[in-house]
């Protein structure tokens, strides 16, 4: 419960001063015996501008908004800093905050037991602010960060300008905060995965500010491992455990347990099934029946489909036709969600259910929060997920390649042999499958000596395993644990 709110600059959604000012609100707050300080609100980003060999100040660029918790009487000197965000692109911080990582946390059930609206809001006792200091960074165009007036929101809509503009403000908040000497992390999830990775390397080069530790949660380093094409055949073996992992949360392996499910997949997903797929035509019929035996067996699909598709279940087809018998979809974000759809003849379902069932609590939330406790008065809508906004988002880095930043975290643990990594899977994320980010971390770059700095966790969820109590609880646990270490 609040009981000091103390105004900074002004108010927020004050569209009348010709010049952008921080807006920011600081209210003090006690969960879980946590005495601390929250600053919500917009902080303004601006660059050096050039032109005929002059510099022309510093222009105001962007407004990016950001929450960030801090313990009272710890000290700065040896406190951890949390700088967290989600992906997309097009995401809010949103997931993570009232997710696992934040001092209040979404109420919303489970798979299978889902509350009705209008949710709830609750306090997170295993909070990660116990052990360090939490900033939430809204990237541009996503909750209540947008670009000044006069400028392009497009601008930051790419790979290279989201991690310049989160970078700076990483650093601007370190700077006026006097955190420089406090060891920092970076935790993202999903393309912010991609991010934080990116960041790394780009924080030590450019601002000589290096992290002790990244956060990866539903991992993608590698977009390569993610995509279905005709004549690339890497990511379906990538996929299969977690095909094999959906298809046992739903019934279709009996009492086998999920270890023993998963390790038969990995051994096929290993050495077989990508085999029988670089044979081609060469498979004999026998091989071939032997090969669809198996691939049913696991993936829980039938021997005809699995035909019918030449041996490659992609993975919306997947979530569409697993449990089409039933009249049922499931999710991609987490397969143990189930769902219905208008009519079950297509191959592709109409939504995800997963994404349906997070996004009403999740959405409800964070708006009710940052009014009423944060004291945030914007009347801007908090962009939970701008897809629409940021896309087509710029790849032109990676021009005629996958993009890929795993070369990227390998020159920052180079360059920085402390940093350590943890990757945090979900077992049944069917949009970025543990055994892809197995795969990505396999054939990272980097000496024998650097490998013990990188940890998996996995959990019996999805790809926002917190969703799921006892993977919160496990998973808040396991942060907490590589903070402190």
């Amino acid at each position: 419960m609040a009981d000091e709110q103390k105004p900074e600059d002004k108010k927020n959604g004050d569209a009348a001063s010709p010049e952008p000012t921080d807006q920011l609100v600081t209210t003090t707050h006690e969960v879980a015996g946590l005495r601390y300080t929250a600053t919500a609100g917009r902080m303004v980003l601006r660059y050096e501008t050039q032109t005929d060999e002059k510099v022309d100040g510093h222009k105001a660029k962007a407004e990016m908004f950001v929450v960030s918790y801090v313990l009272e009487g710890a000290d700065p000197a040896t406190r951890p800093v949390i700088f967290a965000f989600n992906g997309g692109p097009g995401s809010a911080s949103v997931w993570l905050h009232l997710g696992v990582l934040g001092p209040r946390r979404i109420v919303m059930g489970d798979a299978g037991s889902l509350l009705p609206p209008p949710y709830g809001l609750a306090d997170n006792e295993q909070t990660v602010l116990r052990h360090a200091d939490l900033v939430f960074i809204d990237p541009v165009s996503t909750g209540y960060s947008r670009a000044v007036k006069g400028e392009k929101a497009k601008d930051y809509h790419g790979f290279s300008a989201d991690v310049e503009s989160v970078g700076e403000l990483i650093r601007l908040w370190t700077s006026r905060n006097g955190r420089w000497m406090s060891p920092k992390f970076l935790c993202g999830e999903s393309y912010g995965t991609l991010r934080a990775a990116a960041l790394a390397q780009h924080l030590q080069d450019r601002h000589a500010l290096y992290p002790n530790g990244i956060i990866l949660v539903s991992s993608v380093l590698n977009m390569g491992t993610l995509e279905f094409h005709p004549h690339l055949d890497l990511a379906y073996p990538l996929f299969l455990p977690t095909y094999a992992a959906i298809a046992h949360y739903h019934g279709l392996h009996g009492e086998r347990p999920l270890r023993e499910v998963l390790a038969e997949a990995e051994e096929f997903a290993s050495r077989d099934y990508p085999w029988a797929l670089d044979r081609g035509s060469r498979l004999s019929a026998d091989e071939r029946a032997g090969v669809l035996s198996r691939l049913a067996r696991i993936s829980g699909l039938s021997e005809d489909y699995l035909d019918r598709v030449d041996l490659r279940p992609e993975h919306v087809r997947f979530y569409t036709e697993l449990l089409r018998s039933r009249k049922r979809t499931v999710g991609r974000l987490d397969g143990r969600f189930l769902g219905w759809d208008s009519d079950y003849a297509g191959d592709r379902w109409s939504s995800d259910p997963s994404l349906d069932a997070i996004m009403g609590p999740y959405g409800a939330g964070i708006n009710q929060y940052l009014r009423e406790e944060l004291k945030v008065e914007q009347d801007l809508p908090y962009e939970v997920l701008a897809w629409r906004q940021v896309n087509p988002w710029s790849y032109k880095e990676f021009e005629g390649q996958h993009v890929n930043v795993a070369d990227k975290l390998a020159q920052a643990m180079r360059a920085n042999p402390h940093l350590r990594v943890q990757v945090a899977c979900g077992y049944h994320d069917g949009a970025t499958p543990y055994y892809a980010s197995e795969h990505t971390f396999a054939h990272l770059e980097i000496p024998a000596e650097l490998r013990a700095n990188i940890e998996f966790k996995y959990y019996e969820a999805g790809h926002m395993m917190y969703v799921h109590e006892p993977s919160r609880v496990a998973q808040s646990e396991d942060i907490a644990t590589f903070v402190q270490s």
